[in-house]
This record gives C-alpha cells, sequence and structure tokens, in this order.
C-alpha cells in the first residue's frame, strides 16, 4: 500500500511540475527576439556606414586618405 501511495504522489508532482513549467514558459516565449535584434543593429551600422561614405566623398577625404597612405608607403620605401 505504502509503495503504491508513494507513486500516486510522485505521478501527481509530475504532473504538477509539467503543469508550472508551461504556464510560466508560455509567457516568456520570446524567440527570434536576439534575431530581430540583430537585424537592427545591422541597419545602423549601414545607415551610419552609408552617412560616412556619403560625407568623405563629398568632402574629398577619401582622395586625402589615399594619398597619404601612398605618400607614407613611399617614403618608407625610399
Amino acid at each position: 500500500m505504502k509503495n503504491r501511495r508513494s507513486f500516486s504522489h510522485l505521478a501527481l508532482f509530475a504532473k504538477l511540475h509539467a503543469a508550472l513549467t508551461a504556464e510560466r514558459s508560455r509567457g516568456r516565449d520570446d524567440r527570434g527576439q536576439t534575431t530581430a535584434e540583430y537585424a537592427l543593429v545591422l541597419l545602423g551600422a549601414a545607415g551610419i556606414a552609408v552617412l560616412l561614405v556619403g560625407w568623405a566623398t563629398k568632402s574629398g577625404a577619401i582622395g586625402a586618405l589615399f594619398d597619404a597612405v601612398l605618400d607614407g608607403v613611399v617614403g618608407r620605401v625610399k
């Protein structure tokens, strides 16, 4: 009789645990949130890159940068 009662308690505990776990996880389903955050970060970085390239192209900074790099390389080679 004691064995049967402890099995009954174990089954009740297992059912209660499963129900509470399912209820707790039901309200916290945030699958895909990391992907969405990653996509927003990528969009922000792409926007900043576009603005930076646009500014550098209009101001002639890219040409000046290449000139400085090439002058530095040529200066070290001589």
